[in-house]
């Protein structure tokens, strides 16, 4: 059974190249003109430790030519969900499931308004990626895919670990989401603003004093709103993936490197609106949120 990956960043592209590596058969539904020639013209590259290899994909930007996909990984950032979501109904077969492992909050509820919840998935993901090129990505790190509860579950699951991934199944979606929420709130807005890989947060005193500060800020709007978290130290966490993705440069460093729009209104915007209805004050939050959307002009 063929996979539809939608997207062409670094997840999609390290997605593309593990699953193939197994044998999958992989089409990729992309809208980055680069990337798109990259991968119809000489597939998806993996970089590991330096060796370079490269697997056969089919690539192509019209859903119609994915008519009947049954299974889906939704990859793309929190901003082009909307258009993703159009691109599967068009695409998405009636009994088919996407899965979307995406940064942020809002994308389930984007999806699901387009295909019906019944169609949609939930995981996060924490292992880390890097663009080095279109069509080609340098792995950044072991990390875990947590999946929440769907019908389709136990079938991603065997996919994934059959690709060498580490799985953890059968969570609560809302803790799963905002369990990445905090790590991602803590890490990628200060990578992007200092133009650093994770690792370099934990060896600098005061940054590190910042990304426990909004992890804290994160974790105690998800406390208010009853959420609990999959870790009892939020601050801990986020050190560990910043510890383990250490040399990772992270999505929303290299989408400030490229000028192009982050992610942060689904990350830090999504947690100061959701403090802001809570009553819960996120002060570090709000200001690292206005400061990454200063990085881009208006």
């Amino acid at each position: 059974m063929s996979v539809l990956i939608v997207g062409s960043g670094a997840l999609a592209c390290l997605f593309a190249a593990r699953l193939a590596a197994i044998g999958e058969q992989i089409n990729m539904l992309a809208s980055w003109p680069e990337g798109l020639h990259a991968l119809q013209t000489s597939g998806v590259t993996l970089e590991v430790d330096g060796a370079r290899t490269t697997y056969p994909v089919q690539a192509g930007s019209d859903p119609q030519d994915f008519a009947g996909a049954r299974r889906a990984l939704v990859l793309v950032k929190a901003w082009q969900t909307p258009r993703a979501a159009q691109q599967l109904a068009a695409c998405l077969a009636t009994d088919g499931v996407a899965l979307t492992l995406q940064n942020g909050l809002g994308n389930q509820e984007t999806l699901d308004h387009a295909l019906g919840a019944p169609r949609v998935a939930v995981g996060v993901i924490t292992t880390g990626a890097t663009m080095t090129g279109p069509g080609v990505v340098r792995w950044g790190g072991d990390g875990v895919i947590s999946l929440g509860a769907h019908a389709a579950q136990a079938e991603f699951a065997a996919l994934f670990t059959a690709a060498g991934f580490q799985v953890n199944t059968g969570q609560d979606v809302a803790s799963l989401q905002w369990s990445k929420l905090v790590i991602n709130a803590a890490i990628n807005p200060l990578t992007a603003l200092l133009a650093v890989p994770n690792g370099e947060l934990l060896a600098r005193p005061t940054a590190a004093e910042l990304s426990a500060q909004l992890a804290a800020e994160a974790a105690a709007v998800a406390a208010a709103l009853g959420v609990p978290l999959t870790f009892a130290d939020p601050v801990a966490a986020a050190q560990d993936v910043a510890r383990r993705t250490a040399a990772n440069h992270s999505s929303m460093f290299q989408d400030a490197q490229r000028g192009a729009i982050t992610e942060i209104d689904a990350i830090s915007g999504a947690i100061v609106r959701a403090g802001q209805q809570a009553g819960v004050p996120t002060p570090a939050t709000e200001t690292i949120w206005k400061l990454v959307q200063a990085l881009r002009p208006a």
